[in-house]
């Protein structure tokens, strides 16, 4: 019977399966595409991994995770993802860590050795630390993310295409603080000020997620910062909250009677607030309206909804489990989705400000996705991504990026019935702040409001991932003002940047040793910064070496200019004179097109004419198309399939012979792996074609 290493060596070819034999693999994360990806990699022949992740086995990781079992709970993902995915081949080699891979121990040196990576990672983090790493060290990295029916699998390699940060990702979506501390009205307002309330009470305070009544809101006037009827000033007093919960003893019934009655009346004094809102109405334990609550009597018990008397009783009762574990890790708690505790309080405080505020009520089950921002899992979803993951490996150990893509997975077939829609890679981002030759970023702040340790904490760390960062003044005199080595810099921490000389055009050099990382910042002050803006990145700060062409067609200009009232996205064009526009827009050129003339490689795109006229423009040989005259899709073996290269003009499609054809399209190959839109009749009207981008693979 033939061996498995001479059976994969027949699939594979003698020479890939040698490279698989001697080449050393690192897997990033062991979790739902983790799990899929090591148990892929061991079944495809790769003999040498190393996995490392930090999180230990929930019971919820159950359903989808499927090297874990019932009895592995609490246990290291990393070490029981070994255990299990080397018993498909006892000849594998698998090490594993339990460890953040943010530690310095995983240093330049330690990615040097492998000959890929693979991220299978939640968390934009770690995606950033290690993309990082692996273009300090030189190494192919093969990214990848899930979320639902939808996934995406791409490579990245220093030079040649895109890093992980060329492209700015979108921020979690944030409210104003006036909102989630006044006026709620929605949900998850009241679910994020559950949030804040427990880290006020129980965890690491942080002034920007105060719950207590804001009366610097700019709505309110008259009595705002009045004393609140029938209340007196010793209960509204504004000091640390959690000092004030340790005073009374995490006295559950107090933090009630402050936080759900107390505060509701003294918001009720700023009059203001309510003359065009419904008013909040404070709590009333003694005579609680149940009546709007939806039947509980069937589904699930997460799935039901507690009325307010059961969440006063869960309130009460979780208070005093998180008390009991402040004091015995004598510090504080980290608020986690899946400690029962933590989250029971969470659901309980939201509920009770939703029935004050007047505000549809959530379930336990809900409360716990929208607090986690929890996109639920899919098994297959993950099982198809690791297995894109490792055909975009074999191709990156052979050395063949050029034949490397960017592949979505999209939730239903696209117009030409595909669910993988596969992509050209893109040539890195030349104004990048990470793979640049010289990193460079602008930032816009007030210097004489922000302080030293909010530049390192809010900017440095959590806007650009740096993780131990050296800063110096470029002051002519090597001013130091911030240090990685512990208590050097402490002293400025709680000063401003204008106390240091920092204004506008002050340059920060930043140096991230551990990820051998350089940026430089260039600051523009100022004053007016909006009230729940610290910071603001502003893109594009490298001057343009070379001035748009005057040629360029207008509605291309008014296309990524955004100026055209419909809805316009372009990607991937191939017209010099357009790619000019374009180098401003989401998208940059093929990475095939750094190290490729073959034009079998060139993007087939199209693009169509908006302007209220009948008359196509001219420069049609440098356009492609992939429509009828009537707008519908051509099958490549068509006839009447147009030429390379043609605009269609909106004003001038013929209309077909066939009264059943399809009306006009708008396919969009998003580069966030969205589905691909259709536009069809509305109302019994043609919709009009905006721009078209069809890969023709």
């Amino acid at each position: 019977m033939a061996t498995f290493g001479e059976i994969q060596s027949g699939n594979l070819g003698q020479n890939l399966y040698e490279k698989l034999e001697n080449c050393k693999v690192l897997v990033v994360g062991a979790g739902g595409i983790g799990c899929e990806l090591l148990k892929t990699l061991v079944l495809t022949g790769f003999n040498d991994i190393e996995v490392i992740d930090l999180d230990t086995i929930d019971v919820s990781n159950l359903n989808r995770q499927f090297l874990f079992q019932k009895q592995h709970v609490g246990k290291s993902k990393a070490n029981v993802a070994r255990e299990s995915a080397i018993e498909f081949n006892p000849e594998a080699k698998i090490k594993a860590y339990h460890d953040s891979i943010t530690s310095p121990d995983y240093d330049v040196n330690f990615f040097k050795k492998f000959s890929v990576v693979l991220n299978a990672l939640d968390n934009r983090v770690a995606r950033n630390h290690v993309n990082r790493m692996c273009l300090a060290a030189g190494v192919p990295l093969v990214e990848s993310g899930t979320a639902g029916y939808l996934g995406q699998v791409t490579v990245i390699q220093k030079g040649v295409t895109e890093c992980y940060e060329c492209q700015p990702k979108p921020h979690q979506k944030s409210f104003p603080g006036c909102t989630i501390r006044n006026t709620p009205s929605e949900p998850i307002h009241c679910i994020v000020w559950a949030k804040h309330l427990f880290n006020q009470l129980f965890g690491e305070a942080d002034a920007d997620e105060e719950v207590s009544p804001d009366a610097e809101d700019p709505e309110a006037v008259g009595d705002a910062g009045a004393v609140a009827n029938n209340s007196s000033n010793d209960e509204l007093q504004r000091v640390s909250t959690q000092d004030w919960a340790k005073s009374i003893g995490y006295e559950p019934t107090k933090l009630v009677q402050k936080f759900f009655i107390e505060d509701i009346k003294y918001l009720l004094s700023m009059d203001k607030l309510w003359k065009e809102r419904k008013a909040p109405v404070p709590l009333d334990i003694e005579n609680l309206n149940e009546s709007l609550l939806p039947d509980n009597e069937n589904g699930l018990p997460d799935q039901k909804i507690w009325t307010i008397k059961e969440c006063i009783e869960k309130f009460h009762r979780c208070v005093e489990l998180l008390k009991d574990e402040l004091t015995k890790k004598g510090d504080f708690l980290v608020w986690d989705k899946d400690d029962d505790a933590s989250l029971d309080f969470v659901v309980s405080a939201s509920n009770i400000r939703s029935h004050i505020f007047d505000i549809p009520q959530k379930s336990r089950f809900d409360v716990k996705s929208m607090a986690g921002n929890i996109i639920p899992a899919i098994a297959t979803t993950n099982a198809v991504i690791s297995g894109l993951i490792v055909l975009e490996a074999l191709k990156a150990l052979q050395g063949d990026i050029a034949n490397c893509q960017t592949v979505y997975l999209n939730k239903k077939p696209s117009v030409r019935k595909k669910l993988l829609q596969p992509s050209p890679l893109v040539a890195p981002n030349p104004k990048c702040y990470v793979c640049s030759t010289k990193p460079e970023a602008k930032v816009m702040m007030d210097c004489s409001k922000v302080t030293v340790k909010s530049l390192e904490d809010k900017l440095l760390k959590q806007q650009f991932g740096v993780i131990a960062p050296d800063v110096e003044i470029e002051d002519g005199k090597g001013t130091i003002l911030i240090s990685s080595e512990e208590g050097e810099t402490d002293q400025n921490n709680l000063k401003f940047l204008s106390d240091f000389g920092i204004t506008n055009g002050s340059r920060l050099k930043i140096d991230d040793f551990h990820q051998n990382y350089e940026l430089v910042l260039n600051i523009v002050n100022c004053s007016n910064m909006a009230d729940d803006e610290e910071f603001k990145i502003l893109q594009d700060i490298e001057k343009a070496d070379e001035e748009k062409d005057g040629t360029v067609n207008e509605v291309a200009n008014e296309i990524m200019e955004g100026k055209d009232a419909n809805e316009v996205i372009m990607d991937e064009v191939v017209n010099e004179e357009v790619k000019e526009v374009n180098k401003d827009s989401n998208r940059k050129r093929k990475a095939s097109e750094s190290f490729s003339d073959d034009p079998e490689l060139t993007p087939k795109h199209a693009r169509i004419d908006l302007t209220d006229d009948n008359e196509l423009q001219n420069d049609d040989n440098e356009r492609q198309v992939l429509f009828h005259a009537n707008g519908s899709l051509v099958p490549e073996e068509s006839e009447r399939r147009l030429e390379p290269a043609t605009v269609i003009d909106v004003d001038a499609l013929s209309e077909d012979e066939d009264s059943n054809s399809e009306p006009p399209v708008m396919v969009i190959d998003d580069d966030d792996g969205e589905n691909l839109k259709v536009l069809g009749e509305t109302n019994g009207e043609k919709d009009e074609p905006v721009v078209v981008v069809l890969d023709d693979d």
